[in-house]
């Protein structure tokens, strides 16, 4: 974070739309969707597991991502609308539970209840009161190209079997990822204007944060489902403090003063749209994936505690915090073109350990990570504090 941006106070941004209870009930079914993720990779610790796993999240991830920007836009009040939610809430719970057999006999209903997802925004925006030059039919019709372009293939994964579907797969998300970056170009046609997409920014980075504490909640349930089954003793108890010291510090990470730098940066400057749609559409799922590798990894560590982990667990376990922090540079970077040093200084020290990690027990390799976590935080705070000290007179 950068010291100077944080001497910032967000006391003259402006009151925003606020998150209604529906949309965090709503919510509830991806704190189910998270864990079906971590558990997918937990289940298979192998590249193909690891393909699985990615696939699934960005599946979850652009799930979530459609729904966000859909009702920051639209007015939840009418009953109808309502309904729809609700409709579409049943939709995620139903993607959700078919995660762990998408790529077996579940596909065709992974991939069905993410298309009932999409086609509800494009409902969503006819009867949820959007301004009226959200729902013309340019803007209409471009969406409803680019929903049948990625149906056909989400579709047709769901029918064929074993490597194809993952490859048939990678392409239709392809396809959903490239619609907005593009901002839904179609021959003939130029991009369209950001300025048709009317939602409230600051209600948007609140659901943003909303979703990073979904992934933060998934370390509580993994690590203290584990325990549970395990058994405590006195190795394993090690284990826990060190996944919850983990948490803790993953938490004070991303909410200890950044987010109001960021919410300052996109409610006050003028292309806050195009700022949303990097920072948070696309950048913000590398901060989830690495809360979802640590709580894997800290999963991992209460099982082996005093034994080495091998390979391909290091990896998982190293790679959670620096794939977070690298996350949090590459999107502070956008943000407020500045580099977090120490953050990604961070992430290399992460990765050193990991490559000493299979010479010692897996307890003291998550405290060596867990060291690095708060070794950056200090530096920033103090850092920060050097900045707010007044100079002598």
């Amino acid at each position: 974070m950068a010291p100077a941006a944080e001497s910032h106070t967000p006391d003259d941004v402006p009151e925003g739309k606020r998150v209604a209870p529906l949309e965090l009930f709503y919510d509830l079914v991806f704190v189910f969707a998270v864990t079906q993720v971590s558990h997918l990779l937990l289940d298979d610790l192998t590249w193909n597991g690891a393909i699985h796993a990615a696939l699934a999240l960005g599946v979850v991830w652009w799930a979530w991502n459609y729904t966000v920007w859909v009702t920051s836009e639209v007015d939840l009040d009418p009953v109808a609308v309502r309904l729809l939610f609700l409709a579409m809430m049943f939709a995620s719970l139903t993607m959700a539970v078919a995660v762990p057999d998408a790529f077996d006999r579940y596909g065709l209903l992974f991939a069905g209840a993410y298309m009932a997802i999409k086609l509800g925004r494009l409902v969503f925006l006819t009867v949820g009161g959007a301004h009226p030059s959200a729902i013309g039919p340019s803007r209409g019709t471009r969406l409803l190209v680019w929903f049948i372009a990625s149906g056909v293939l989400w579709v047709t994964g769901g029918i064929v079997e074993g490597p194809a579907r993952v490859g048939v797969w990678m392409a239709a998300l392809a396809i959903d990822l490239v619609g907005p970056l593009v901002m839904y170009w179609t021959p003939g046609h130029q991009r369209l204007p950001y300025s048709l997409w009317r939602v409230e920014l600051s209600h948007l980075v609140d659901r943003y944060e909303t979703f990073v504490i979904i992934a933060l909640g998934e370390t509580i349930v993994l690590t203290g489902a584990t325990v549970s089954v395990r058994g405590f003793d006195d190795e394993r108890f090690a284990a826990l403090a060190l996944a919850f010291v983990t948490t803790a510090t993953l938490y004070l990470l991303y909410f200890d003063h950044f987010p109001r730098v960021a919410r300052r940066a996109l409610v006050r400057g003028s292309s806050g749209i195009h700022l949303a749609r990097d920072a948070y559409m696309y950048l913000h799922v590398v901060l989830v994936a690495g809360v979802i590798l640590s709580a894997v990894g800290d999963g991992l560590v209460i099982e082996r505690s005093t034994q080495a982990a091998d390979a391909a667990q290091v990896v998982v376990i190293c790679a959670g915090p620096a794939l977070y922090l690298f996350g949090h540079v590459i999107f502070r970077l956008r943000i407020t073109s500045s580099l977090s040093t120490v953050r990604l200084v961070g992430a290399g020290a992460c990765v050193l350990v990991g490559l000493i990690g299979s010479a010692m027990p897996a307890v003291l390799l998550s405290a060596l990570l867990v060291g690095v976590l708060i070794v950056v935080i200090g530096a920033e705070s103090a850092g920060s504090a050097s900045v707010r000290r007044p100079e002598p007179a």
